[in-house]
Formats: C-alpha cells, structure tokens, sequence
C-alpha cells in the first residue's frame, strides 16, 4: 500500500525549506542593494550604482 502520508510529509519538508532558501537569498539581495545604494550618484534622475 502506498504510503501517502510518508509521500506528504517529504513533500511538505522539502517546499518548507525551499521557501526558507527563497526567503534567505531575498534578504541577502536587498542587502547588497541597500549597500549598493550607499555607493550611488544621481544623475538626471539616473542613478548609477559602483560596484566594489
């Protein structure tokens, strides 16, 4: 007999660590945007981000 709640469990593990990774790399992107905005000019409306 097919084990559905075994299958589930894994299933459900595994898109709760996904989502957890998902929301990791967010962080860590809006961070290095935030820095990047530290490192930013303005010109005529453009901004122009230097990348160390």
């Amino acid at each position: 007999m097919t084990d559905y709640k075994s299958m589930y469990y894994t299933l459900f593990n595994q898109i709760s660590k996904t989502i957890e990774d998902l929301q990791e790399i967010q962080k860590k992107t809006e961070e290095m945007y935030m820095r990047a905005e530290d490192n930013c000019d303005e010109e005529a409306g453009k901004k122009i981000i230097y990348i160390k």
